[in-house]
């Protein structure tokens, strides 16, 4: 899933360990920004406001997305890394997440298949739709399947940047 942009300069969608480590940005809490899903009442990502799925009072202004840079950029300076849209990863999608090895280190070798889950790969980082009486999704731990032919308004992707 890699695509040449510029001369030198390999682009990349992330594994699900990449994207994870750049999203916490040396954080453990809970949330990328800390402990509390609104530190001082300070919206910190963009998410459904209002109850699930029948009122959504557009948080910070925005009833869907929200412009990439509304709110505050996480400790490695990346901006909208939770919430907005989930976000593609190149992971397939396993039922139980397990990690082998650290963050972003060689990549553990992948649990056997089933067939009805070897297109579906694993998003990051909840969504614009995420709700907090509903599903929480809107932290690095949080992790959605997801079937290679989906399109839809709160799904999208992230490039890394391979030197």
């Amino acid at each position: 899933m890699a695509v040449s942009f510029l001369p030198g300069w390999l682009r990349v969608i992330p594994s699900e360990a990449e994207w994870e480590y750049a999203a916490r940005a040396g954080s453990t809490t809970t949330y990328a920004w800390g402990k509390e899903v609104r530190p001082g009442g300070q919206l910190m990502a963009k998410y459904l406001a209002g109850p699930f799925p029948y009122k959504n009072a557009g948080a910070a202004g925005w009833v869907g997305t929200s412009p990439v840079g509304s709110f505050p950029a996480n400790g490695f300076g990346l901006s909208d890394m939770i919430g907005n849209v989930w976000e593609w990863t190149t992971t397939t999608y396993q039922a139980r997440h397990v990690v082998a090895s650290p963050c972003c280190g060689p990549s553990p070798a992948a649990a056997p298949q089933v067939d009805d889950q070897a297109t579906r790969k694993a998003l990051k980082g909840g969504s614009h739709l995420c709700a907090p009486e509903y599903c929480l999704r809107y932290r690095p731990a949080a992790r959605s399947p997801q079937s290679l032919d989906t399109s839809a308004t709160h799904i999208g992707f992230r490039c890394a940047v391979s030197l």
